[in-house]
């Protein structure tokens, strides 16, 4: 490895070191908070230019599988570039694609799924550790949350459904957003107590 490499080297760590991403997002549902691929990027503005150093990023669609089992992923790619030398890292992050998401139509499901693979781009290049936040942890099986979902599409009532995210949070984002979604449905259809705005008429007594 020749000096330069060792630059770029020298202003990852000191970019990682001094990179503070606070978790400036409320998952009001789940009760905790976490950080967002915006506010990792905004974070890092000051000190990519403290230390002379230029953050590119783009994504590529990958295609696994065949037939049905055929899946999209976004590979969001990471490249740190040093201006003085232009010596550069890059590290990328994978996200599947959803083949449907409620509420979203095929644009927005590509940008969600970017958002996320860029944000574990992010965290990779730059040692962020996010094994604590709860939206990034999934334990159970597809199957499992599945059937978690067809459970929580039978409560009628926000408070119901917020005990039942309670007990069952941590299991990704799109699990999390379907919570959302059934809440908003719910608020909607909550019926509206009529007002009366105006007192009823009396009648007059007839006058003797």
């Amino acid at each position: 490895m020749n000096k330069e490499n060792h630059k770029i080297l020298a202003k990852q760590l000191a970019i990682a070191s001094e990179l503070k991403a606070p978790k400036n997002q409320e998952n009001e549902y789940g009760g905790f908070r976490y950080r967002s691929c915006e506010d990792i990027l905004e974070a890092l503005k000051p000190l990519l230019k403290k230390n002379n150093a230029v953050l590119t990023i783009s994504d590529e669609i990958t295609v696994f599988g065949e037939a049905e089992a055929q899946r999209f992923y976004v590979k969001a790619i990471l490249t740190l570039v040093c201006t003085e030398t232009g010596e550069k890292i890059t590290t990328s992050a994978f996200a599947r694609e959803p083949k449907v998401r409620k509420g979203m139509d095929e644009a927005q499901i590509t940008g969600a799924s970017s958002s996320y693979a860029r944000k574990y781009a992010l965290n990779g290049m730059f040692s962020i550790d996010d094994t604590k936040d709860v939206e990034t942890m999934d334990n159970r099986t597809s199957t499992e949350v599945e059937e978690l979902k067809k459970k929580a599409s039978k409560i009628k009532d926000v408070k119901e459904l917020r005990k039942f995210y309670a007990k069952n949070r941590g299991l990704g984002k799109e699990f999390d957003e379907y919570i959302v979604s059934l809440a908003k449905k719910l608020k909607e259809e909550k019926p509206v107590e009529k007002v009366q705005t105006e007192e009823p008429i009396k009648e007059k007594e007839n006058e003797s």
